[in-house]
């Protein structure tokens, strides 16, 4: 009994190793941020750390523990090969995990959860966000941290595990294992309080990064899978009643929207930029020299100033755009198609009003589940990289813009009127690849980043200035809308309005007035109601304001994976749902706005879980 105890401490050791030194990569990894903190706050990391790890540690050891029930009866060299094969695959799982983990971070902010696995399903599409040779040094990353890991066990632990004989009284050992097994709850738990671990349990700094530096991202894959769809409502603040009431007193339906249109029937373009960030953009304070014809355009339309988006990846940007729904914390509704079916629409309103409706993008249409939502949608014609020739797949996620637009333009020669055409452009996602010569110095991810929103910048300046010598122009609303910002650098927290604050702007000859800013707060939840009140038609969407009513609320929500912000003109808060605090707390009143922030959450929440 003493050599199996020993080789299992010894086994528990292992891996707990192996978690600190997973933390330690990914403090190298995100050096940017790392390295803004002392030592004994990176170190306080692995101190609070530690709970996690435990925890999943002691998941590892449920097998383990298991099959030395039995083995307290048997001889021979079973148990060692079982064992080894065992760690062999969760190390290789672990290491995928801790390399994954460690580079999407700087891209989304949060420690790798369940939401990545949702992708996997179209991996071509996942592959076209990264280079190639970061492809191949992730791939290599993963085998080496792999390697090491296998020659330490190799090394260390497995001889251990080598001809354990039969104990002679083998009852009392049976016995003495299965209650070691059972007492694995207390370390999976966290211990033997009411509540078990989570996430929140190992933040202790007001510094978000190094909260999330403690967090296990093999322990948050593993809870996050089995939590990922909720039946009750985890965002409970208080009686569903009151929070409603809140909800109805922001979003009011009555007032008088400024009319902006000089026609009830325009033919209508909405183009979903992709990660075009309001401070890449001139008018909203940003640097001029990226967007010039969004600078130039703005003069002739309606530019709103202070608008956001809904959460923070596309997915999440087109059931807000299109069908006035919010972005949820850790679900994308898109993913559920029996869920987003039910959700009012934008175009279906659209179509029953005589619209001919299109949906326009370069890319592949299967990822994330923009098929079925597109399909439900009821869209006419779908038009995606599978219409283009494969002699223009010069992007890694399909034909560049200009492409897309030029296609966009032919097809338009003749048109069905009135028509609504959706269009998703794609050349400023990752890897931020574009058909020119780089206007901004420069091989660091901002300027390419800058390159690639200015090459979309050139191809809609191009669209745009073609149009306006077009029959059809008069009668056009065209509606220019950023899916989400584009989080470039590590350190740029991701719970700020900043990181959410996006373009809107609408031009065209269906446009009465012009070169004028709406300042209210708003976001991408409020355009369906916004447009539909200019058409005289209306739509149930309950998240929905009208950006252009004299009575409706200055207000904006989103949402990102571990909490939600809520800005009026006068404060701002960010909660961090996981520890149910305020991260963010700005203004005359931000309890206020925190307490309005929970409200919309919770209706929000609540109206998802019943579709």
């Amino acid at each position: 009994m003493k050599k199996r105890l020993i080789a299992i401490s010894c086994y528990t050791l292992f891996w707990l190793a192996f978690f600190f030194m997973a933390r330690l990569f990914f403090i190298f990894m995100q050096y940017h941020s790392s390295f803004q903190n002392s030592i004994g706050d990176l170190l306080g990391t692995f101190w609070h750390g530690a709970k996690l790890d435990i925890s999943t540690t002691g998941y590892y050891l449920l097998l383990p523990l298991l099959f030395v029930i039995p083995g307290v009866y048997f001889n021979g060299n079973w148990f060692r090969i079982f064992i080894r094969w065992y760690s062999y695959i969760l190390i290789v799982f672990s290491s995928i995990i801790v390399v994954s983990d460690a580079n999407l971070y700087s891209y989304w902010g949060f420690r790798m959860d369940y939401t990545p696995m949702l992708y996997l399903k179209t991996p071509g599409e996942v592959m076209a966000s990264v280079s190639t040779l970061k492809i191949i040094l992730f791939l290599i990353t993963i085998g080496f941290i792999a390697s090491i890991a296998i020659y330490f066990y190799n090394k260390l632990i497995d001889k251990l595990l080598s001809n354990f004989e039969r104990i002679r009284y083998w009852l009392p050992g049976i016995l003495f294992f299965m209650i070691l097994w059972g007492a694995l709850i207390i370390p999976i738990r966290g211990g033997f309080s009411v509540a078990p671990i989570n996430a929140g349990t190992v933040y202790f700094s007001k510094n978000m990064f190094l909260n999330h530096t403690a967090i296990n991202a093999i322990w948050n894959v593993g809870t996050s899978a089995f939590t990922q769809k909720p039946v009750k409502n985890p965002y409970e603040f208080g009686d569903i009643k009151d929070a409603k009431s809140i909800v109805d007193s922001l979003t009011v339906k009555r007032g008088n929207p400024e009319r902006v249109l000089n026609t009830t029937r325009p033919d209508i373009i909405i183009i979903v930029l992709e990660s075009f960030s309001g401070y890449l953009i001139g008018p909203l304070g940003g640097d001029s020299l990226v967007t010039p014809n969004i600078n130039r355009y703005a003069k002739e339309g309606i530019l709103f100033s202070e608008f956001y988006a809904s959460g923070t990846r596309t997915d999440k940007a087109i059931p807000a755009i299109l069908d006035g729904y919010p972005a949820q914390p850790a679900q994308s509704i898109i993913k559920e198609p029996k869920k987003s079916q039910s959700l009012p629409s934008l175009v279906k309103i659209l179509i029953e009003n005589g619209y001919h409706s299109s949906f326009w993008y370069g890319g592949e249409i299967n990822f994330a589940n923009f098929n079925s939502f597109v399909i439900g949608s009821g869209f006419h014609d779908i038009i995606t990289k599978s219409n283009f020739d494969p002699v223009n797949y010069n992007s890694k996620w399909g034909v560049h813009d200009h492409i897309l637009f030029k296609t966009l333009e032919d097809s338009m020669k003749t048109v069905k009127e009135p028509f609504l055409k959706v269009v998703l452009t794609l050349s400023s996602h990752e890897p931020f690849d574009v058909p020119m010569e780089p206007v901004f110095a420069g091989i660091d991810i901002m300027s390419k980043y800058k390159n690639s929103v200015y090459y979309t910048d050139k191809t809609l300046g191009s669209f745009f200035d073609w149009a306006k010598g077009t029959d059809w122009w008069k009668n056009t609303l065209i509606i220019l809308v950023a899916d989400h910002c584009a989080r470039i650098y590590s350190d740029m927290p991701n719970y700020k309005q900043n990181v959410f604050k996006i373009p809107m702007l609408w031009i065209g000859g269906a446009l009465s007035k012009r070169d004028i800013r709406i300042e209210k707060l708003g976001s991408q939840v409020d355009i369906p109601f916004t447009l539909l009140n200019q058409l005289g038609l209306t739509g149930n969407f309950p998240f929905s304001k009208d950006l252009l009513s004299d009575q409706s609320k200055s207000f904006a929500f989103y949402t990102y994976n571990e909490g939600f912000g809520f800005i009026t003109d006068s404060s701002a808060v960010s909660v961090d749902l996981k520890i149910k605090k305020p991260v963010l707390s700005e203004g005359k009143n931000p309890g206020s706005a925190e307490k309005k922030g929970k409200a919309y959450l919770q209706v929000l929440f609540d109206d998802y879980l019943k579709r």
